[in-house]
Order: C-alpha cells, then sequence, then structure tokens
C-alpha cells in the first residue's frame, strides 16, 4: 500500500485561557489520499477549524500549542518543523481558503499584490511572471476583466468574488492539499453553486486533495467522497459519504441528519433538534461528551470514554451502544 499524502495521528491541541485549559482537538486521528475530498462536519467548537489550523502551522502559540501526536506530509512530521521550513510548504504544497475572505485578505494591498507576492515567494517568479500568472488564476476562477480588477482592492469586489480571489490564491502554486474552511458560507445559493464546481473542477485538472470544513450537510452530499464528523474535539464517526447518508451509526451523526433538509428525500415530517448544549471544553466528561445529550444513553457511557473503533463495513466510530439508525427514538 501506498503512503497516505497526509496522515493526522493523535493529534492533540489545547489553549490556556484564564478560566482553564480548553482541549479544542483530543486524539484526532485520519489519512488523506491524493486527489480525494474529506468532509469534516460538526456544530462549532467541535474541533474542525482547529484541526486544519495546527495542520498549517498556524495555532496561535501562545495561548493555544499542539501537545501531542503526529502530522505527516509525504512521510515529513509538521509539528515541530523549523519556522522557515513550514513556510516553504505553506501556501506551496498546503494551502488553505479561510471563512472570511474580507479578513483573509490585506485591504491596504490590491488583490494583484497579494497574488503576486504568493508566487514570487513559493516559485521564483518575477515581477512581470507574476503578474501574468495572477490574471491567468483571476480568469480561471472567473473573475470578469480580470487584467483590470487585478489592480482593485479587496473592498472592491463582492462577497463571492472576494471567495473567489480567495481560492485563486490557495491553488496559484497547484498545492497538493487544498483546506477549504466554509468557503461558501453567506454566500448566495447561485454563487455558492459556482464555486463548488469550480473547486471540483480544479481538482479534476491538478489532482488536489482537497479537506471541506462545513456546516451543510447539502454541500458535503455533492462535493465529499468522505466524511468524519466532529463532536467535543473527538473524532465520532467517519465513513464514505454515501454510507453515512444511508446509514448512520454514531447518535450525533444521526442527529445531524434529521435535523437537516433532504433534497433526496419528502418524508412530510417535521425537522427534528439535538436538544441542549454543547460541552464545555474546559471541562469534558471523563466518559463520551455527547452523552447529555443522546436519547440512546446508557449505564456507563458517562464515565467510560468509548474508543473509535473500525467496523465491517470500513467505517470508524466511537459508541458504546448498539444503535439502530431506522430507530425514531429521541431525534
Amino acid at each position: 500500500m501506498t503512503q497516505p499524502l497526509l496522515q493526522v495521528d493523535d493529534l492533540y491541541v489545547e489553549f490556556r485561557t484564564d478560566d482553564g485549559v480548553v482541549q479544542a482537538v483530543s486524539g484526532v486521528c485520519f489519512d488523506l489520499e491524493p486527489g480525494e475530498t474529506l468532509g469534516i462536519v460538526g456544530e462549532s467548537g467541535s474541533g474542525k477549524t482547529v484541526t486544519n489550523l495546527a495542520i498549517m502551522g498556524l495555532v496561535p502559540t501562545p495561548p493555544g500549542r499542539i501537545a501531542g501526536g503526529e502530522i505527516l506530509f509525504r512521510g515529513q512530521d509538521l509539528v515541530g518543523m523549523p519556522p522557515g521550513e513550514l513556510s516553504r510548504l505553506r501556501g506551496n504544497d498546503i494551502a488553505m481558503i479561510f471563512q472570511d475572505p474580507m479578513t483573509a485578505l490585506n485591504p491596504y494591498l490590491t488583490v494583484g499584490e497579494q497574488l503576486t507576492e504568493v508566487t514570487r515567494l513559493h516559485l521564483g517568479h518575477d515581477r512581470g511572471q507574476a503578474l501574468t500568472h495572477a490574471i491567468e488564476m483571476l480568469d480561471r476562477v472567473g473573475i470578469p476583466a480580470p487584467d483590470q480588477r487585478v489592480m482593485d482592492y479587496p473592498h472592491e469586489f463582492s462577497g463571492g468574488m472576494r471567495q473567489r480571489v480567495m481560492i485563486a490564491m490557495a491553488l496559484s502554486c497547484k498545492p497538493d492539499v487544498l483546506i477549504a474552511d466554509e468557503p461558501t458560507t453567506a454566500l448566495d445559493v447561485t454563487i455558492q453553486a459556482q464555486i463548488l464546481e469550480l473547486m471540483k473542477q480544479l481538482q479534476e485538472d491538478e489532482g488536489t486533495a482537497i479537506i471541506f470544513i462545513t456546516h451543510d450537510l447539502g454541500v458535503v452530499a455533492n462535493i465529499c467522497n468522505r466524511v468524519m464528523v466532529m463532536y467535543g474535539g473527538r473524532i465520532v464517526e467517519e465513513a464514505r459519504t454515501v454510507d453515512l447518508f444511508a446509514k448512520p451509526r454514531h447518535p450525533y451523526s444521526m442527529g445531524l441528519l434529521r435535523s437537516a433538509l433532504r433534497w433526496d428525500q419528502d418524508t412530510g415530517e417535521e425537522l427534528k433538534v439535538i436538544e441542549g448544549q454543547p460541552p464545555d471544553m474546559i471541562a469534558l466528561p471523563p466518559g463520551c461528551a455527547f452523552e447529555p445529550r443522546c436519547p440512546y444513553a446508557e449505564a456507563g457511557c458517562s464515565e467510560q470514554l468509548p474508543p473509535l473503533v473500525t467496523l465491517d463495513d470500513s467505517r470508524r466510530h466511537a459508541c458504546l451502544v448498539d444503535i439502530d439508525s431506522s430507530s425514531s427514538k429521541g431525534f
């Protein structure tokens, strides 16, 4: 078997605050193969973004730190890598589209200045080559009149166009891994569909592997090969997208799917909600973090931390209870 492009093994990330230590990510493990798209879903605060900031080497230190684990890119551990070496990888081999393009882009620099900085640093372009490449990338992501818009500032672009600029910047060096953190949030459905189609086309052209962080299960169904569900800083289920949607095995996955609109199903039933609140990440319980909200919880769930095990259909899940996903109990 060939080695995965990216391997995250037993990753722990914590943040020190005045109230205590926030265990943002606890024991996360997953692989990413070349050319595939892995979706990561879960409520806010579940550890999705922090996991991927750790991959990028962007966990703010202090107050944060990687407390344990390995992040292997092509077999090379990124944890503890000297800043200079990590900078050469970041943006070139591994790139990230951030959730809010207005804050990710520098308002004092033109779009062209920001795009050319990337290729001059990583590809060794001179000023003319970098500008030509920037115009080509803007054209590729569907920016009209790119030779003119390259001289504009971020505030002169709409939200959808700024997101396209971020995609152009992230893909300028043809990275092996692209991390997309809620890239379609707050965009109208037409622009969202265009951006998703663009990312799929670019993936087909370049063979880029994508990690797609989102709350939108419809986007997951549209673009992802596999999906990883996170809760309380841990992975609670991972499966092929088609398998997860057909038969979720973890109660939290069931709750997420039953609380979302499904275009392929019209049962006439009202959407369900997951009662309760996410856990306090400073005082996580000794057992399953989802136990207080779980309608399937049994004795022992609050005391024993469920291990993440591989099932016979190659999915992974972390639950002590054997549940029939067709049951309507609780959700």
